[in-house]
């Protein structure tokens, strides 16, 4: 089915046609405005990401990647979710429509800032470990283990290998606070990433003014010389604010909206807020596994009732809301920040 991917937002009134000179060379990148904002958009085949193998899926990310990265050159851009699609022109200026407001705040947040991506990992991880085993709080419970006749069991080798792993999760968080602290000085905000393997200490994302750029590379210089080449650092960007600010579309379904009014127990076709968190507190009350014991079902029943009050409480964005459906295709396209 052919429909619009959405790469970003930009600050723009009028249509624009993009030479991404050879990015994306199968696809024809334009903006569709409303008001003073634009999608960026190409017409392209729905795809389902969820069903792809991870080579294919790779490649979309990289396209995605590449072409808003390139956009940035000329715009400043507000990234959407991989995969986002509208069906028509018409959907696409009912998103813009509908996060008008909060793109324009965002606009106004990030407006000549870029991401730069830090990771740190230890040069040499066997060394470190080393280091630690020969540490005195670990000969001595080496030593301990070892006096004793029947020598080192099962459980002090236990023993040992979480004193090691305890001071190198200390000396990881000693380090990884050490370098935060000297890049928060110079960045305005930053968003922590999982980190990937043991050998990682550190992978943040750091939001930081465009004109602070070479400061905060030189305090990496100068983090990297402190530390030795006992890390390596890795550093990527400028980026667009991806960990900050990359957004998603959500179209909802009149029949899972009702659902949910149905199963948290709400008769009126109008509803405020207050009154779903009060009628999805009450059925969580009495729904508790404590107050039921040996209930067959129960810990299903719960989940349920906290699955419905958080599609309602996302629907209803507003202080109060519709169910009836007419009113529901007004409200249906949902668009906020990706948690």
């Amino acid at each position: 089915m052919e429909g619009i991917y959405i790469y970003g937002i930009i600050e723009a009134s009028e249509e624009k046609l993009f030479d991404l000179c050879g990015f994306a060379a199968d696809e024809k990148v334009h903006t569709i405005p409303y008001q003073d904002i634009s999608a960026v958009v190409s017409d392209s085949e729905m795809v389902n990401y969820t069903t792809l193998v991870k080579d294919v899926v790779a490649r979309y990310i990289l396209t995605h990647q590449q072409v808003i990265e390139k956009i940035m050159d000329s715009h400043t851009i507000i990234p959407m979710k991989l995969g986002t699609y509208a069906f028509n022109i018409r959907e696409v200026e009912e998103i813009l429509s509908k996060g008008y407001t909060m793109f324009k705040d965002i606009f106004r947040n990030i407006n000549n800032k870029i991401e730069m991506d830090v990771a740190a990992t230890w040069s040499d991880l066997d060394s470190i470990i080393k280091e630690i085993g020969e540490g005195q709080d670990v000969k001595k419970l080496k030593e301990e283990s070892m006096s004793r006749p029947e020598g080192v069991s099962a459980k002090d080798q236990i023993r040992i290998g979480s004193l090691i792993k305890n001071i190198l999760d200390n000396k990881r968080e000693r380090c990884a606070l050490e370098i935060e602290t000297e890049l928060k000085d110079v960045s305005m905000d930053f968003r922590k990433h999982v980190l990937m393997d043991d050998r990682m200490i550190f992978n943040i994302a750091f939001l930081i003014d465009k004109n602070k750029k070479t400061e905060f590379e030189r305090k990496l210089d100068e983090l990297n010389a402190i530390f030795n080449e006992k890390l390596n650092f890795r550093s990527v960007g400028p980026l667009p604010p991806y960990s900050f600010y990359t957004f998603e579309i959500k179209k909802l379904k009149f029949e899972e909206i009702d659902w949910a009014r149905k199963r948290l127990g709400l008769v009126n076709d109008f509803v405020t807020k207050g009154e779903i968190k009060k009628a999805h507190q009450a059925m969580a009350f009495a729904l508790h596994p404590d107050k039921n014991p040996n209930v067959p079902g129960i810990e299903r029943e719960l989940d349920e009732v906290t699955k419905a009050y958080k599609a309602l409480w996302e629907y209803c964005h507003g202080e109060r809301c519709s169910f009836d459906e007419e009113e529901f295709k007004k409200n249906s396209i949902l668009v906020k920040v990706k948690e």
